[in-house]
């Protein structure tokens, strides 16, 4: 069996591939053409390479973060929901608990306002200005979550870079509704 000849054809949206292959017998030569769709050769070509390991994952030695997940705050400095709840209802832990966002105020928060407002980031440093370095200071937002969330990142910078030690942010992973009213734990004036 001998190729003689081959030819590509690209007709509108397909591309068809033609190999004519000559038979020979002993006295006539038959020619027998074979379409192949070129979307199949490439793959079986891929799954080919695939099954015979050719086809490697590329790999960076470089190490980079998930896109949100460069944060300010480390995970030990995520106050989950249920533990400010239950120190708020036994009222035994002195801390500072500040709205950094525009949503509904915890019970004994003090109101800042959503600190991406430059006025409101002021209003923040005012507010703490007077406090020991070592306070317990809680910060929290709720609009979004913390990938999006345009207030928990400079408050919680501001706050390290002014020197305070024991800041955590309220882990609202969804948002204040969500994450702390649906759970029935206590709001301002309720």
């Amino acid at each position: 069996m001998k190729t003689l000849d081959r030819r590509c054809w690209i007709d509108g949206e397909t591309t068809l591939f033609f190999v004519p292959i000559i038979k020979q017998d002993s006295e006539n030569a038959i020619f027998t053409l074979r379409i192949f769709n070129m979307k199949r050769i490439a793959l079986i070509l891929i799954a080919i390479a695939l099954a015979n390991g050719v086809a490697k994952a590329q790999t960076s030695s470089m190490v980079t973060s998930a896109p949100g997940t460069d944060y300010p705050w480390t995970a030990s400095q995520l106050l989950e929901p249920s533990v400010l709840a239950a120190d708020i209802k036994d009222g035994s832990k002195k801390q500072v608990i500040l709205n950094i966002g525009a949503v509904e105020d915890i019970k004994g928060a003090r109101h800042i306002g959503a600190v991406s407002n430059a006025e409101n980031l002021e209003k923040l440093k005012q507010e703490v200005g007077q406090l020991p370095k070592n306070t317990d200071i809680v910060i929290y937002c709720g609009c979004c979550p913390f990938a999006k969330c345009p207030n928990a990142r400079p408050a919680f910078t501001e706050l390290k870079r002014l020197g305070f030690t024991n800041v955590k942010l309220l882990n609202l992973t969804t948002n204040l509704k969500t994450n702390w009213i649906a759970n029935g734990y206590p709001l301002a004036g309720k």
